[in-house]
């Protein structure tokens, strides 16, 4: 097959996703579909004639729907994120090839933590609503210097690096975790790797820059929650799963936990990413957790950048090209590839 006509079938389509899209694809000049809902087993049936099926961090791909995607003649499954933890890749090895885009823009995420980080400490949120309403008391808004604090960050890839850097920028020790400790970068920037106890232990703000695993599944949690400092700082850019949610609201109301900021949460396939405001919230653990004046939740905008929106156009047609073109698939993902995964 001509990759220029390659059908694609885009889903859970937004309206920026198309505009970067169409650009980049005027160099390709495949026949892209976009539909604005998830696939899912309802949907599926859309999929058929098309080669590509196009997906994003909220579209679950389990075992029974990879055989009807390659029942439906779908070769690949392209996912336009770094995570691949929604798509069964046992299910799908040998059938259908799945890519993905492993860094589309680290800086953009790292700084959107650091951004979390600094509204948290310096209570810029409330701030910004008390001034609104012409309240200038400094009441309640007290931080504390960045500078001299450590700063505890979980899964150091390429993310997780820009956000060291950023952070010694400040001043901050840095204790670092990672299954796979890049001791020549812990050199360059004078980090210091410790396990996981000590860097709960150690720690005033904690990042959680690593996948999703099962072993990283539920990390925070009320034992882990337990070793850390109190007040001590959670931020969560990586995957919801990381954090048991109903534990981490035992620890705010108990003051164990000082403040969270989180970009992501378990469940938020339901609600991220769509305009729910003329409905009344279904979920009753995000609407408790937004309650709390110290929790900053942001719907997973952490790689919402014009710089990453290119990357991950660019980087997913590119994948479907290689695919079409016989290339060898730099970005595949597979249940038995060697490192890859």
């Amino acid at each position: 097959m001509k990759n220029n006509v390659a059908r694609v079938a885009f889903f859970d389509a937004k309206p920026y996703d198309i505009e970067s899209f169409n650009e980049l694809n005027k160099k390709y000049g495949f026949q892209i579909k976009y539909f604005k809902y998830h696939l899912n087993p309802d949907n599926i049936v859309v999929a058929q004639g098309f080669d590509v099926v196009v997906i994003f961090v909220n579209d679950t791909i389990d075992a029974s729907m990879i055989s009807r995607l390659k029942e439906l003649g779908v070769r690949l499954i392209a996912l336009r994120s770094s995570g691949f933890n929604n798509v069964d890749l046992r299910a799908a090895f040998g059938r259908i090839r799945v890519v993905r885009v492993p860094a589309y823009s680290p800086h953009a995420i790292a700084e959107h933590t650091v951004a979390l980080m600094l509204s948290l400490n310096r209570k810029i949120h409330r701030a910004y609503f008390r001034t609104r309403d012409s309240n200038f008391a400094l009441n309640g808004l007290l931080g504390f210097d960045m500078h001299g604090k450590t700063a505890g960050v979980i899964g150091t890839g390429k993310i997780g690096k820009a956000l060291v850097r950023i952070l010694a920028g400040f001043g901050m020790k840095i204790l670092a975790y990672d299954k796979f400790p890049d001791m020549s970068f812990a050199g360059e920037t004078g980090i210091k790797y410790a396990d996981l106890y000590e860097v709960y232990k150690n720690s005033d703000v904690i990042s959680l820059n690593c996948p999703l695993t099962s072993e990283t599944e539920y990390m925070i949690n009320s034992d882990s929650i337990s070793v850390m400092k109190k007040g001590v700082m959670i931020i969560n850019t990586g995957r919801g799963r990381l954090i048991k949610t109903s534990d981490l609201i035992d620890g705010l109301k108990s003051g164990h936990v000082g403040s969270a900021g989180l970009d992501v949460y378990e469940e938020e396939s339901h609600f991220f990413f769509e305009d729910l405001s003329d409905r009344v919230l279904s979920d009753d653990v995000l609407a408790r957790l937004l309650t709390f004046n110290n929790v900053i939740i942001t719907s997973h905008q952490g790689f919402f950048t014009h710089e990453a929106l290119y990357n991950i156009a660019a980087t997913t047609l590119k994948n479907i090209d290689d695919f079409f073109s016989g290339r060898k698939l730099e970005n595949e993902v597979c249940y038995d590839c060697g490192n890859q995964v």
